[in-house]
């Protein structure tokens, strides 16, 4: 066996000199990191049994119980049985382990021990620093690339079909969701100028917007308000409570609050309460709203005020059971902020997946700058408007939502941001717009 030790600056340059040297064949039996580089030892013509731990024998002449002259083992190199000190140890260990405790018999034959074999240190060529530093290059390259060609597919198809590009930019700056933007954009592929293009694509647009077909509180029952904290639950309730007073009278319905974790989280109900002249109770727990229901039950209409939460807060599930197991079927309204980020919106309607939702109430269209997020949630989620609210008057600030009403709100709205830059589109459209056809 032959046995050599390599210096390099780096791995790829010392297992270079280890093939060169030694040929394919050769054997690593330690690598290290020293001052200055990578060190390796490696062997040809590799013999493990000159590696098995030395053993006393009736033969001095001979090392380990193998048959190899003690003075032929000898010249094995310290790194080669540093190598084999674990597999020596733990030989030596059970040979132990195995021989009973106290004096030897004299004469008694020494038992064999068996040497281990072990396998020479695996390299992990994936973090040689040479291939770390060229996968990062490849990467940064292709990133390049993809680039490139995402601007020269975007700069193509905005050649060939001026119209939709130009209506994608004005979703974008809609903020509508990337997804929607190219499905409602394709009418423009067939329209003959830009104004036509832009019809088409708000008429799109609105169709796709679920709209409830029927006034909800005409139908009575119990109807229960739900949403992330400072949506407008409490508000909502009442202007709903009001406009169901001046059509109905005020003795056919009744609020209920569910909200027991904020202090004073009752007195606002409790005042809209009085100056509708209706009644408000408090349920704080399931047993208490299915009292509360079946006291209520000659009432036409009940609406009920949950607790504000974050979209993120355990005690949601709290809540979810609280309403299914109030006694009596209950319809659920989602109460959205239209001032919230699509990221926030699309966030709750997750969180409140966990309760069946018969619609949506969309609040703030006052304050908000873009309406691009709650459009992108109603239509990816189905989930069908049935009212819209712009101020806090109680009860004029509330109206059956009309989808035709929304998009050009937002259209509006859109008109005051700026379009999207021609780069931000190519990044984000240009590698799938090549395909696009009429």
């Amino acid at each position: 066996m032959k046995v050599k030790r390599f210096f390099a600056p780096d791995m790829r340059r010392a297992i270079k000199q280890v093939r060169d040297t030694l040929g394919a064949d050769a054997v690593i039996l330690s690598n290290q990191q020293v001052e200055g580089g990578i060190e390796i030892i490696a062997a040809v013509d590799y013999d493990e049994g000159l590696l098995a731990p030395a053993t006393t024998s009736s033969s001095p002449a001979t090392a380990g119980g193998t048959g190899v002259p003690a003075d032929a083992a000898a010249p094995v190199s310290r790194a080669a049985r540093t190598w084999a000190g674990a597999s020596r140890d733990a030989t030596q260990a059970s040979a132990t382990a195995g021989t009973p405790s106290g004096p030897e018999s004299p004469g008694a034959p020494e038992p064999e021990v068996r040497a281990e074999t072990r396998r020479p240190v695996a390299v992990d060529w994936s973090q040689d620093p040479a291939i770390v530093a060229m996968r990062d290059e490849i990467r940064e390259l292709r990133g390049l690339l993809e680039n490139q060609l995402a601007h020269l597919a975007w700069g193509d198809t905005r050649r060939r079909h001026p119209l939709y590009t130009e209506a994608m930019r004005r979703l974008g700056q809609m903020e509508l969701d990337s997804g929607l933007m190219e499905r409602f954009a394709r009418p423009a592929l067939t329209a003959r100028d830009s104004d036509e293009a832009w019809r088409q694509v708000l008429a799109a647009l609105t169709a796709a917007v679920p709209e409830a077909r029927d006034e909800l509180l005409d139908h009575g029952g119990v109807l229960a308000l739900v949403g992330s904290t400072g949506v407008g639950k409490t508000t909502s309730v009442a202007k709903l409570a009001a406009r169901y007073v001046l059509r109905h009278g005020a003795r056919h319905v009744a609020l209920v609050t569910t909200d027991s974790y904020r202090i004073g989280a009752h007195e606002q109900l409790m005042t809209y309460g009085r100056l509708l002249g209706i009644p408000v109770q408090v349920a704080s727990d399931p047993k208490s709203l299915r009292d509360t229901l079946s006291s209520l039950a000659d009432k036409r209409l009940v609406l009920i005020d949950t607790a504000g939460m974050s979209q993120r807060d355990l005690r949601l599930t709290e809540q979810f059971a609280t309403l299914a197991d109030a006694g009596v079927p209950v319809r659920t309204l989602l109460v959205l902020s239209a001032t919230a980020h699509a990221s926030v919106l699309a966030e709750t309607l997750r969180a409140f997946s966990g309760v069946v939702l018969d619609g949506a109430i969309v609040t703030k269209l006052d304050e908000a700058a873009s309406l691009g997020g709650v459009l992108s949630a109603l239509i990816g989620q189905q989930l069908p408007l049935h009212f819209m609210t712009d101020g806090q008057r109680v009860p004029e600030d509330i109206q059956v939502a009309r989808a035709g009403d929304l998009v050009d709100q937002a259209a509006e709205l859109a008109r005051k941001l700026a379009l999207p830059r021609e780069e931000s589109m190519a990044e984000r459209f240009g590698g799938q717009q090549a395909h696009v056809h009429v």
